[in-house]
């Protein structure tokens, strides 16, 4: 593939195409580059499309600078050509003065300086209030994410408007160095790393799922989290392919953490199951997942279990939000690209335990493992 720079037609498209969720070879191939020329203007700009370029309503344009060079070289003044052209003087004085001056003043590079200036980006928020960049930084240094911190923003400085910023501003500021704003290093203290922010449009589904109930049909009591034995299940994945099932009850957080051989639906459902059964019946409701196809034979799930299977609806994570956030403690322990396959189920029993003798603020300090057997022996 030829070597050449990408122009404003392919950069659009390239952009479009990444909103819509392609994978990077999909991009390449439809522009007929390589992936990792791809990824440099990817990488280079965060991952955020940016602002297509337009001339400002009041900039000089080009035939007016091509009127300017003109005049000049007839000898005209400043004050006759800026009345040839409807201008104030000054604006044509600066023109001139910023462009070589009467003598070197050349209308096609005035026009490229002008377009080069147009690109520099403007001020970032957060450059220009330092108070807000300190706290915004702190709390990115205490793991709080950038929605946390906008929302805590709005909470701790209610009647103070300068204490204000976007969550999508401080990706925008982590992501795009050129801001300047925020120190790359602060990426790292983000729950789901990496070096560009990701499109939230994704291409979809295909529909896995056969005859799943939806997550809208679950009874008031596993909304209310007051009734034990309902739970929310999700693949945590791994490196060369390979995953283990994790399970969180919604009442207490009590995880559980499943050993998978395989991701077929037969290997998933079989150990879920297995797994499900060393638990008391009180404790085997219903389960909450969401529309991979590993769960493509929950019914066999449900009559090896006694329990009913719920799916969230597409590209919803938060629905199993107790799940999600047990997912992301566990990257402390299995990080992201480690090969999950040569963990054995006794290191998933001890890492399981750790959670569940960690005390939580939502249980009032208890621990997962206090709040459950709190709950069984009073219902029991």
């Amino acid at each position: 593939m030829e070597r050449r720079e990408f122009g404003a037609d392919e950069l659009a498209a390239l952009w479009r195409a990444c909103k819509g969720g392609l994978t990077l070879s999909q991009i390449a191939r439809s522009l007929n580059r390589r992936p990792a020329v791809v990824l440099g203007v990817l990488r280079r700009d965060g991952g955020i499309a940016p602002r297509p370029r337009r001339r400002a309503t009041q900039a000089l344009r080009s035939a007016e600078r091509e009127e300017i060079s003109r005049g000049l070289s007839a000898g005209r003044s400043v004050r006759e050509i800026a009345r040839g052209l409807g201008r104030a003087a000054s604006t044509v004085s600066r023109e001139i003065g910023r462009d070589g001056g009467r003598q070197a003043y050349r209308a096609g590079a005035a026009e490229a300086n002008a377009w080069r200036r147009a690109h520099r980006a403007p001020a970032c928020l957060l450059t220009k209030r330092p108070r807000l960049r300190a706290w915004v930084v702190e709390h990115l240094q205490r793991n709080w994410s950038p929605r946390q911190i906008a929302v805590g923003l709005r909470q701790s400085f209610p009647h103070d408007d300068q204490m204000r910023v976007s969550h999508e501003t401080i990706y925008k500021s982590l992501f795009i160095q050129a801001r300047n704003a925020l120190k790359k290093d602060l990426l790292v203290h983000l729950r789901r790393g990496g070096f560009m922010r990701r499109p939230r449009t994704q291409p979809p589904a295909q529909p896995a799922i056969v005859d799943g109930i939806s997550i809208h049909q679950r009874p008031p009591e596993v909304e209310d989290r007051a009734v034990p034995g309902h739970w929310e299940g999700d693949l945590l994945m791994g490196g060369t392919g390979s995953q283990i099932a994790t399970l969180v009850e919604r009442h207490s957080r009590y995880v559980m953490l499943v050993k998978l051989d395989r991701k077929d639906t037969r290997a998933v459902t079989q150990a879920l199951s297995s797994k499900i059964r060393e638990l008391p019946a009180e404790l085997r409701r219903s389960l909450t997942w969401d529309r991979g196809a590993e769960m493509a034979a929950h019914r066999d799930f449900t009559i090896a279990t006694d329990m009913q299977v719920y799916f969230c609806d597409p590209r919803s994570p938060w629905q199993r939000g107790s799940n999600e956030n047990t997912n992301g403690l566990l990257r402390q322990y299995f990080p992201k690209g480690q090969d999950l396959s040569e963990i054995p189920q006794r290191r998933l029993d001890y890492v399981a335990r750790e959670l569940n003798e960690r005390p939580r603020e939502t249980l009032n300090w208890r621990t997962p493992w206090q709040a459950l057997r709190d709950i069984v022996a009073s219902t029991g």
